[in-house]
């Protein structure tokens, strides 16, 4: 961000200002209203922008272009005269916009606002700045998603992993193979504590549900407005025991009755893979084409993680599969789904995200390589020839604890401070080398939801985690520092959260990487 300030003028904001727009932008003028009332209790009014002079002494104004603005995704905020103005290209540049903006009114209701003249040209360092959640293992509101986004826009984020499928349940309304949704999206229960843990314990209560096609629409709808893209995930060809459950005739062992998982961490434990027959790949093309139907994002992730190769080890119908179709091996298989669902999403303009598993056989690189291991793996699939989206479980998973204190709340184990996260460098140095630095395209917080029953556990888990990630991501690596981050986040965003009724962890001083 470059910041100029313009002498000790100002411009005064009160509620006979107005809040002028160019066409491309009435959603976003819309969006400002709302958020601008909500903080201040200002409400202004909203004017075309149609060369009509404003009768409003003082404007708040969101025009398309300028030759300042060169790259995606960037704005310029001018505070001069008797108006401010956000110039910008894109939906994005205009919400990153009124973002910055918004940090310049305070929190609480006020009648009037002086904003100190000012200019500020700001721009991210990567495309790709994402945040995922898992809606499988605990499910959440529609209303608490739109939060979610909300978090997502605050902090500049532009993507959306939606995780909407796994062994847990399917998540998603899905009408050609209905029983999705009536047996798959279901489990009778729900375990209680640590997967580790023994003996097992688990409640009774039968959990799940889906969103309907039109409650995603909304989703959509909402996301747009504030510049974020959504990737929806269906998990292939591993993590597929809820689909399975509802369709035994896709499983390597059609002849079992299978329940939708109770229990976490399913990884050569049970069974929950796809059998490589026609009536499977039927099923593939028909749902991720109907799922894709409904995403407008260029992107979709299948997945491909974790999956077990002993189970088509076992089977007969998975053996001659992979020798009538001169597979080398269990990996080629995995690498023939991943191309078979590939194709079927091509044919709807959708490019493929699949975690770094995916590799593990020869693999086209215009699929996109979603990065959960370390630095190898992420110059690995840089090397080959593919984008890559970095996400290492250490320290992007935020389901790992954020303190070694015993009496934390459950995580799965693991220890990512904010600190750690801070550090975080997406770009390995190796690849910064090799001029092949260009692969990696940003970087995603992952929210896997094992132990997170609640928005509230949510937000104690990603907060101030995701505001640290928000940074590397938008920032240029020699402008990070870590103890003028801490300094704005108490001053700036820790009011914010509070403004928003979110929990966070509060300790995050206390913990450090090196503890």
């Amino acid at each position: 961000m470059q910041v100029n300030q313009k002498g000790r003028g100002h411009v005064t904001i009160n509620r006979e200002a107005q809040i002028v727009y160019d066409a491309q932008f009435a959603d976003q003028a819309a969006y400002l209203e709302e958020m601008l009332a909500a903080q201040t209790g200002m409400r202004l009014a909203l004017q075309p922008n149609n060369r009509q002079k404003s009768a409003a002494s003082h404007r708040i104004r969101l025009l398309f272009g300028g030759r300042a603005i060169t790259k995606a995704e960037m704005y310029t905020l001018t505070v001069s005269g008797k108006d401010v103005i956000i110039r910008a290209k894109d939906t994005g540049g205009m919400v990153y916009g009124i973002q910055t903006l918004l940090q310049l009114f305070p929190l609480e209701q006020v009648a009037e606002v002086r904003i100190p003249n000012v200019e500020i040209k700001d721009y991210p360092r990567f495309s790709y700045r994402g945040m995922h959640l898992d809606v499988v293992r605990h499910m959440f509101p529609l209303e608490f998603i739109k939060k979610y986004i909300d978090y997502l826009a605050f902090h500049k984020f532009n993507t959306f992993h939606w995780h909407l499928t796994d062994d847990q349940g399917w998540r998603i309304e899905i009408e050609s193979y209905p029983k999705l949704n009536t047996i798959g999206s279901w489990r009778e229960a729900t375990l209680i504590g640590h997967f580790k843990d023994a003996p097992a314990r688990y409640d009774s209560t039968r959990y799940g549900g889906y969103y309907t096609k039109e409650e995603v629409r909304e989703v959509i709808r909402y996301a747009a407005v504030r510049g974020i893209s959504i990737i929806p995930e269906i998990d292939i060809p591993g993590h597929s025991r809820a689909t399975i459950a509802a369709y035994p005739e896709f499983s390597t062992r059609p002849d079992t009755t299978w329940n939708v998982a109770t229990t976490w961490g399913m990884y050569n434990r049970q069974n929950n893979v796809l059998q490589p027959n026609p009536a499977t790949f039927k099923f593939l093309e028909t749902v991720f084409q109907e799922v894709a139907e409904l995403f407008p994002a260029p992107y979709f992730h299948l997945g491909g993680d974790e999956c077990s190769k002993m189970w088509w080890k076992a089977d007969p119908v998975s053996q001659q599969f992979i020798q009538d179709h001169n597979l080398k091996d269990e990996k080629g298989l995995q690498t023939y789904f991943v191309e078979q669902v590939a194709g079927y999403l091509n044919a709807k303009g959708k490019k493929v995200i699949g975690w770094h598993e995916i590799l593990e056989g020869d693999l086209n690189t215009s699929t996109l390589i979603m990065n959960w291991g370390g630095e190898k793996e992420g110059i690995a699939a840089a090397t080959r020839g593919h984008q890559v989206i970095m996400s290492p479980g250490k320290p992007l998973y935020f389901d790992h604890y954020q303190s070694k204190d015993p009496s934390d709340s459950l995580a799965i184990h693991g220890y990512n401070p904010v600190d750690a996260v801070y550090a975080f460098e997406p770009v390995p140095d190796t690849l910064r080398k090799l001029n092949l630095d260009h692969y990696i395209i940003g970087a995603q917080g992952n929210v896997w939801t094992e132990y997170m029953g609640s928005p509230a556990k949510v937000e104690y888990m990603i907060f101030p985690r995701m505001t640290a990630l928000s940074e590397v991501l938008w920032s240029p690596r020699h402008k990070r520092d870590y103890q003028d981050f801490k300094r704005r986040l108490e001053q700036a965003i820790i009011p914010r959260y509070e403004y928003w009724g979110a929990a966070y962890f509060r300790n995050f001083e206390q913990w450090t990487a090196e503890k």
